[in-house]
């Protein structure tokens, strides 16, 4: 698959677009955490650090377009975000506070923040309907797993990027060569691959 504009047209448009953003675009907290994170895990596995990258969808149906990721439930202010679950982060028990949750977003008109860094993106995963109206509909199915845990036991974290290609392969799109821009990794990616393969 490689990256297009989104199509422009009539009330019969419709398209399923995957955007790549590196991890902690526009904060400096988030993306030190990440890159501290990565050198551990590159240090432990023998190999490089990558960049590492947080994933999000933008689905239209005819007139109206939404915006589907995961992400901390104080990380923007506006209301009407359309958050459809929520779930813990690092430990079950701290879900209590929200400062440890996150909640799954299906946001009509909304917006992915840090839009302007998305690297090789947007991924045009698919142009129908039929693909569209099912990735909306499992949205608000997601399992809310603990956030960086493998509660799964998928041999991954569970996080944002589990939420996005548990969606894609649950609603029937090709993700075979589907993966981060070239030299970075997700995390979460193949958490949500084989948990929406069950």
């Amino acid at each position: 698959m490689t990256g297009s504009t989104p199509l422009r047209g009539g009330d019969d448009v419709s398209w399923v677009d995957l955007y790549w953003l590196p991890l902690g675009a526009g904060g400096r907290c988030v993306r030190l955490n990440g890159r501290v994170f990565e050198a551990l895990v590159a240090r432990r596995e023998h190999r490089r650090a990558a960049d590492l990258y947080h994933s999000a969808l933008e689905v239209r149906l005819g007139p109206d377009r939404w915006v589907i990721e995961m992400a901390p439930v104080w990380n923007t202010p506006e209301p009407e975000r359309g958050v459809v679950a929520e779930g813990p982060v690092g430990l079950r028990w701290l879900g209590r506070s929200r400062w440890f949750r996150y909640e799954v977003r299906c946001w009509p008109g909304g917006r992915i923040p840090d839009v302007d860094e998305a690297v090789d993106s947007p991924v045009r995963m698919s142009q129908d309907a039929g693909h569209a109206e099912r990735v909306l509909a499992l949205a608000p199915h997601f399992r809310t797993a603990t956030w960086a845990l493998d509660e799964q036991h998928t041999g991954d974290m569970w996080n944002s990027n589990s939420l996005t290609s548990w969606l894609l392969v649950r609603s029937g799109h090709d993700l075979s060569r589907v993966g981060p821009p070239a030299g970075g990794r997700a995390p979460g990616w193949d958490a949500g691959l084989v948990a929406g393969s069950r």
